[in-house]
């Protein structure tokens, strides 16, 4: 991660922890996460992925983009895709562009890049992913339900179950938007439940 992502993720996830009392032990217990590791990522020195994201991201019981995201302001906003740090994965690269909230719901809007030759698999999150292909065929979906989308196509499903997502012949541009509706997970300032 670029400097300026790297020290947001580091302010996000030290502030997260903090309102919550966790321990970075806890932490770790809770997320999978090696506690040296997350030091590393809360000191600014870390280099997550995007498991390593979404497993805090559970672990923590917010959103993302609460974990990637800089306080947006009002007016006019332009994001420029190369001004930010993707999140690799295995076969996956997401680009945290905006995170759009409408009352008591909220919705990531990212850019992702699905690389041929190899699967993405997610154990589940909290969730329900809409996904746009711009290039090239994307096998997704949840297991045993994947659905093949080409250019254009839009597919939806809930996130919390495991899932998967797969460039069929080359590379795949796609827009992901995760959607967490109506408190289906707490957002960055919501107090820690008992």
């Amino acid at each position: 991660m670029t400097n300026r992502a790297g020290e947001t993720l580091a302010a996000n996830l030290r502030s997260l922890r903090e309102r919550r009392s966790l321990s970075l032990s806890e932490l770790a217990r809770r997320s999978g996460i090696a506690k040296g590791t997350l030091s590393a990522l809360e000191s600014g020195t870390g280099n997550p992925t995007i498991e390593t994201v979404f497993s805090l991201s559970n672990a923590l019981q917010v959103p993302v983009s609460a974990l990637l995201d800089e306080r947006a302001t009002p007016g006019v906003v332009v994001v420029r895709a190369a001004q930010r740090e993707p999140l690799c994965g295995e076969a996956t690269e997401l680009r945290l562009l905006r995170r759009l909230e409408f009352g008591s719901s909220m919705v990531e809007v990212y850019q992702q890049l699905v690389r041929p030759d190899r699967v993405q698999s997610s154990a589940g999150h909290p969730g329900v992913e809409h996904i746009v292909v711009s290039t090239g065929e994307l096998r997704v979906g949840p297991a045993g339900d994947e659905r093949l989308i080409g250019p254009g196509d839009y597919v939806s499903f809930g996130a919390g179950e495991p899932h998967s997502y797969q460039a069929v012949d080359g590379l795949v541009a796609s827009v992901l938007m995760l959607e967490y509706p109506n408190g289906s997970t707490r957002l960055d300032d919501a107090p820690e439940d008992a």
